[in-house]
């Protein structure tokens, strides 16, 4: 079966009902117990482990490390309050807009 969006759909309801769980039965339940700058603190270094192995051309570290990070982004979006589908909505709303364009559009405001 070829991995999808739902693939990150299912991952994101396991992670948001471990919202509230007892930190100590629960890797997911601990990081929301922490709060959302230890939820970005740890994507972030997730993001940097990924960079790592990808510039030393270590493909199977850069593939654990993506699943790592992609973990690790869902973490936080629940602890921000958001869903898989609010990022959805503005990648389509971005569809078919210059990268170069969006960019501008954002350092304007």
């Amino acid at each position: 079966m070829a991995a999808d969006a739902r693939q990150l759909d299912r991952l994101f309801e396991v992670i948001a009902a471990r919202k509230g769980a007892d930190a100590a039965s629960s890797y997911t339940a601990k990081l929301f117990s922490k709060g959302v700058p230890a939820c970005a603190q740890k994507l972030g270094e997730e993001a940097v482990e990924t960079v790592i192995a990808a510039v030393a051309g270590d493909r199977e570290g850069a593939l654990s490390e993506s699943a790592d990070l992609l973990y690790h982004w869902l973490v936080l979006i629940a602890a921000l309050g958001l869903d898989p589908a609010d990022v959805y909505a503005e990648l389509e709303r971005r569809e078919g807009r210059s990268g170069l364009d969006e960019k501008a559009a954002r350092t304007e405001n």
